[in-house]
């Protein structure tokens, strides 16, 4: 079958046999995977507080990079004629997941990898290349990214750093902020505009006269990062130092953010796994009234809801890690450039890159907030591990671009790509207005398989959104995009079913792969996240609905509404009860 383009997810189906499970990862990926959990568990976990007084420990991070790049974990995602080790998509999503656990040398590390590195990787000429890459690899050139202003946060195209060609040279002034790794940075990635007009990147060197540093940020979280702003004035740069095309910045700029977006669910994924990890063995530990506060209901109830979201997350990473992977591969061969066939293949996924990084921030943000409540008292502490995580988790949201805007883009995207023809979703739209009277019998016999009823839901509720968007479209045409509420709440009720289907789809391959026996845990799982989000989209929906129709087509669509997110109720306080219990006897993560 054809694989699966970008949003295509909304109106067509995939079977299990086509997605990528983390059960599946090879032996070379293992071994990566876990030559960097050995790295972090004897460098850099023990380092935590220390690490998190970056002020006064400021070339801590820079040396744990260098040890890092020792290992190749700075090099592992770039082409081999520059040094590196060009390891599949799927490997990298291994490694970032395991890297997420480090929280601020994750920051710093990820940094520098993505869009300190890629933006070269991707629009860098040969000479630039050759110059830069095996020093961005091996960790002798650290690497920072200058795109965000004092006035252009969101807006990064409303920038005011200006660049002018003088002669043999750039001439740059202005002023950039919350630039991670600025303090140590050889390199930096810097957006301007040319003349005043034409955004684009350049190449600086960090040491070159006329750039000055702010003091390093006071955070919330992240505190071992170094965050500083970097002021130029009369920077001159050589001609050659311009990135890419003049007028063309943002081609870099939005491009390097889609994988970034991923990357960044992959990690916050094994942030995910670390903080249930801690929050189990202290639930464990913990005696109340004579007993484990782990045999508490209410204490049960958090580890394994912490569990079901992380997993559902998980699913829905590794299924978007093999499209990208696919697409990648299938590019090159046609001819295309690996390095173009990434980017490529990430732009293909822009949609899917945006709900993951609002789906992975999210339940990591749920995740550590439960963990906090689990550690009760102890946890507000900063002598145990859950406050930190509690505060460098909040940053997540606001990252490669905020989770508001990234809501508002994966449903702009949908429409943009059926405007041009690309995704036809307003077919399937229109057609749903006849169907609303039909509802999904759960009553009547399944055709035998074990996700029978819950397929039917997934395809039920992907008709809700299309019913919902298809009206909306209708109602305000162009001016749709004005729409924030009800575009927020679209993109809730996209995020919900590709994280649902994600997570069937997972469990269905686990059980072909092992058998039924021994995925029921990831079966109760799944049927419980689904019942969960099904409720979910319901809520969204009505939000959405109700901001727009009225009279007898209010009534009419949150009718259909009903219909299409209908899911027959099951015991989920007994399910999660069975996924702590799991939990709790591994005292760890186990699924």
């Amino acid at each position: 079958m054809e694989q699966l383009k970008g949003g295509e997810f909304l109106i067509r189906a995939q079977k299990a046999s086509e997605v990528f499970i983390p059960e599946e990862i090879n032996e070379e990926q293992r071994m990566f995977r876990d030559m960097t959990a050995d790295f972090l568990e004897k460098n850099v976990t023990p380092l935590r507080m220390k690490i998190d007084k970056q002020k006064e420990n400021p070339d801590l991070i820079p040396k744990l990079m260098e040890q890092a790049a020792e290992l190749g974990l700075l090099s592992a995602s770039l082409p081999e004629e520059y040094g590196g080790m060009a390891v599949d998509f799927n490997t990298e999503t291994v490694l970032s997941e395991e890297l997420g656990k480090s929280q601020s040398f994750s920051v710093a590390l990820a940094a520098h990898t993505g869009i300190g590195t890629l933006p070269i990787v991707y629009f860098g000429t040969e000479a630039q290349k050759k110059k830069y890459l095996p020093g961005l690899g091996s960790g002798q050139i650290k690497a920072a990214y200058c795109l965000t202003e004092p006035d252009s946060g969101s807006d990064a195209l409303a920038a005011k750093t200006k660049a002018v060609l003088d002669g043999d040279e750039w001439v740059i002034n202005g002023q950039k902020m919350w630039i991670t790794n600025a303090g140590f940075a050889d390199l930096f990635t810097v957006f301007a505009k040319v003349d005043g007009e034409h955004f684009t990147g350049f190449l600086v060197d960090a040491k070159t006269p006329g750039i000055t540093l702010g003091d390093e940020e006071v955070k919330l979280g992240i505190k071992g990062s170094s965050t500083r702003q970097v002021f130029f004035e009369d920077v001159r740069i050589p001609k050659d130092n311009l990135l890419g095309e003049i007028g063309k910045g943002h081609k870099i700029a939005f491009n390097v953010l889609n994988i970034g977006r991923y990357k960044l669910c992959a990690m916050v994924m094994g942030g995910s796994k670390r903080s249930i990890d801690v929050a189990v063995n202290y639930a464990n530990e913990r005696q109340q009234f004579g007993v484990p506060i782990s045999s508490f209901g209410a204490i049960q109830h958090k580890l394994a809801e912490m569990a079901i979201r992380t997993y559902a997350c998980e699913s829905s990473t590794f299924r978007v890690s093999d499209l990208i992977q696919d697409r990648i591969q299938e590019l090159v061969d046609k001819g295309t450039d690996r390095a173009q066939a990434k980017l490529q293949a990430a732009e293909e996924y822009n949609i899917e890159c945006a709900i993951l990084k609002v789906l992975g921030s999210e339940v990591l943000d749920y995740v550590v907030d439960e963990a906090v409540q689990v550690f009760g008292g102890t946890g507000y502490s900063e002598e145990f591990p859950v406050a930190s995580m509690y505060r460098d988790s909040r940053i997540n949201r606001i990252f490669e671009g905020t989770n508001e805007i990234n809501r508002m883009l994966a449903v702009g995207q949908v429409m943009k790509k059926a405007m041009k023809g690309e995704l036809d979703v307003m077919g399937p739209a229109m057609k749903i207005q006849e169907e609303l009277m039909e509802i999904p019998d759960f009553g009547e016999e399944s055709d035998g398989t074990e996700f029978y009823w819950e397929h039917k839901a997934i395809a039920q509720a992907k008709k809700a959104i299309l019913m919902t968007a298809g009206a909306a479209a209708k109602k305000y045409m162009m001016e749709l995009e004005q729409q924030q509420e009800i575009l927020m709440n679209l993109a809730d009720m996209a995020i919900e079913v590709f994280a649902m289907e994600s997570t069937v789809l997972r469990t269905e391959k686990l059980i072909d792969l092992n058998g039924r026996e021994s995925a029921d845990l990831q079966v109760k799982m799944s049927r419980c996240y689904l019942s969960d989000a099904m409720e979910k989209i319901n809520l969204s929906g009505k939000h959405a609905i109700t901001g727009f129709a009225e009279g007898d087509e209010l009534r009419m669509m949150l009718l259909g509404l009903k219909r299409f997110t209908k899911y027959e109720p099951i015991n989920t306080i007994a399910i999660r009860k069975e996924i702590a219990k799991a939990l709790i006897e591994a005292n760890a993560y186990c699924f």
